[in-house]
């Protein structure tokens, strides 16, 4: 009998701890929602780590920027679903705009409309130069972007960084993140490659930020990959998910991995 009561009672402290120290960001990790491809790629993009690092928390209004295909939108929308508010910002669409960024905008909003995870989730749009306002200014606890301010400087150079950083700056409230990740050239890198490669040297993105008003309170090698030397013939889409030379060097470039990524954790100042 007291053998039966020590094992009910490990079976109700276990429960209990489990309960205790279970913890949002990993269930949301975990859900049943995200797709087994998405789920491998957890080992290049470590998303509970780098939620945590940016200070993430379940009641939370945030704003992810051009979120692509939903990758960190279906952890971010399990995530905020019962006490939380997420904002995607996605692209900006007019008649000039690539059939590639319409086809993207246009799968995610049926996904938005069929999904159910996905239903709370408001859609904005951003562009560093035709669309700035993401949200109310002034009411985010949080704006997020994962390896994307490449994509602002190849097409709209060092003011459209500056000016995606002040748009994102203005959302925010006082006291609020900018979490930032994005594919690391070497300091030791060619500048001009920044335009081509996909790959933002560290110190550019820091001063673009802190030109928007931001400070740097923080940053770490949670995405880093030390075996990715950003020299590759295609830039950083030579590397895992893209292959973009197909067979050519395959097996080279799997071993190598996805791109090495600097994560940075940006502040607005209090007021």
């Amino acid at each position: 009998m007291k053998t039966m009561k020590r094992i009910l009672t490990a079976a109700a402290l276990a429960l209990t701890v489990t309960s205790v120290t279970a913890d949002p960001i990993t269930e949301a990790v975990k859900s049943e929602h995200r797709s087994a491809d998405a789920k491998a790629r957890d080992e290049y993009r470590n998303p509970q780590q780098t939620l945590r690092f940016f200070g993430i928390e379940p009641d939370m209004k945030v704003i992810e920027i051009w979120p692509g295909g939903g990758w960190y939108t279906d952890i971010l929308a399990d995530l905020l679903k019962d006490n939380g508010e997420l904002v995607t910002a996605h692209f900006f669409v007019d008649d000039s705009t690539p059939d590639y960024y319409k086809n993207s905008l246009k799968k995610f909003n049926e996904r938005v409309e069929s999904h159910p995870p996905y239903a709370g989730i408001t859609v904005t749009a951003f562009h560093p130069q035709n669309a700035l306002e993401v949200t109310e200014r002034g009411t985010a606890d949080a704006v997020l972007t994962f390896r994307n301010v490449h994509n602002w400087y190849m097409n709209a150079g060092k003011e459209g960084v500056e000016a995606s950083f002040k748009a994102f700056y203005n959302a925010l409230k006082p006291g609020g993140v900018l979490g930032v990740v994005e594919h690391e050239m070497p300091a030791s890198g060619n500048d001009a490659d920044m335009k081509k490669s996909g790959y933002m040297k560290r110190d550019f993105v820091i001063a673009a930020a802190e030109a928007a008003g931001f400070e740097l309170e923080a940053s770490s090698d949670i995405n880093a990959n030390p075996m990715d030397n950003a020299n590759h013939p295609k830039g950083v889409w030579t590397l895992p998910p893209s292959l973009a030379l197909k067979e050519e060097d395959r097996a080279k470039y799997l071993a190598i991995g996805e791109s090495n990524r600097m994560t940075l954790k940006f502040v607005k100042p209090e007021a």
